[in-house]
Parts: C-alpha cells; structure tokens; sequence
C-alpha cells in the first residue's frame, strides 16, 4: 500500500489535533442538546470513532450506510440506502458526520431524508473538505480541514475498498486509479 501513495498530506499526528479541536467545539456547542452522532459508512468509521472518544459531553451514535460511487473515483449521483439508521431522529440534535465532503450530492440527498424525520436539529460534521468539487448547496457545519482536489485515501478514505487502514491521509498516485 505505501508503495500506492505519493506523499503524505496529514500524519496520524495531525489527525488526531483536527478531530481534538473538533470534538472541544461540538462539546461546547451541544453541551444543553440532546446529540446523535450519524456515522456515513464506511468512510467515516475510523474518524466518528476518534471523534466520539473526543467529545466530552453525552452523545449517542448510529451509522447509516449509503453508495453512490461504486468502484469509481467520481460520483455517480445515484444514492442508494444500504443500511438505514435503527434510532428515531424525534428530538435529537444530530450531527452526520462525514469522512470527506465534495461534490455534495450523497450528503444533500442523506440530509433530505433525515430531515423529514423531525431531529430538534442537523449539522454536519466531516473530517476533510473539498469546496472547490461542490455540486449540491451543501456545507459543513464543522470541518477538519480543507483538502484540495486530489484524490486522499487513508483514516477510513479509500479507493476501491483499498487504503482505509493507513494511519495516515496520503494522496494516491494517479495511475493507480487511471482508467
């Protein structure tokens, strides 16, 4: 796999301080509300683990599963459910938390379906940022960093089911991926 990476862009170091700051913020913030962390799977897995171990106030958490990349690097815009959430989203405050938000589109579709549920409230939350590929009117509430258009595997980012167990944010080098 390390052979696959063309230079590191976050150690496992830096990782660890984006998701300390960002669990310090969400504690402050949600510190009078009912939270629900909602894990985007698989993706988010690694962080929302980290994450919810960073946070110091009571929270819940459930996963959702949801695809519309396939083996793909792009988008296809095609969502399709694979494992809806298991809790009633009436009076919670939730906050989905993402591993990369780019285009937008499978977050805009995740969030409509959520919010027909009635939550008290929806934010979102995502490790890394990539506002220059946005498509959807879809924007984070808390974001790690933001990352520019390359493709980033590790921390639970992958590329065909590959990578997501590297300590690290790495950039995968293009002919890996080259179709």
């Amino acid at each position: 796999m390390e052979k696959d990476i063309q230079k590191v862009y976050f150690s496992g170091e830096d990782i660890q301080n984006i998701v300390s700051r960002l669990g310090k913020q969400i504690s402050e913030d949600y510190k009078d509300k009912n939270l629900l962390l909602v894990s985007i799977l698989k993706g988010s897995v690694v962080f929302m683990a980290d994450l919810m171990r960073s946070i110091t106030i009571p929270c819940r958490i459930d996963f959702m599963s949801v695809s519309s990349y396939g083996s793909g690097t792009k988008t296809s815009g095609v969502v399709k459910i694979q494992k809806d959430l298991d809790i009633n989203l009436e009076g919670y405050d939730l906050l989905i938390v993402e591993d990369i938000l780019d285009s937008g589109k499978t977050l805009s579709y995740v969030r409509k379906i959520l919010e027909a549920r009635n939550p008290a409230s929806i934010g979102i939350c995502t490790l890394f940022d990539k506002p220059e590929r946005r498509e959807a009117d879809v924007y984070a509430d808390y974001s790690g960093a933001e990352v520019p258009d390359e493709f980033i595997v590790g921390y639970g980012l992958d590329y065909d089911e590959k990578y997501r167990n590297l300590p690290y944010i790495g950039v995968l080098k293009p002919e890996i991926y080259a179709e």
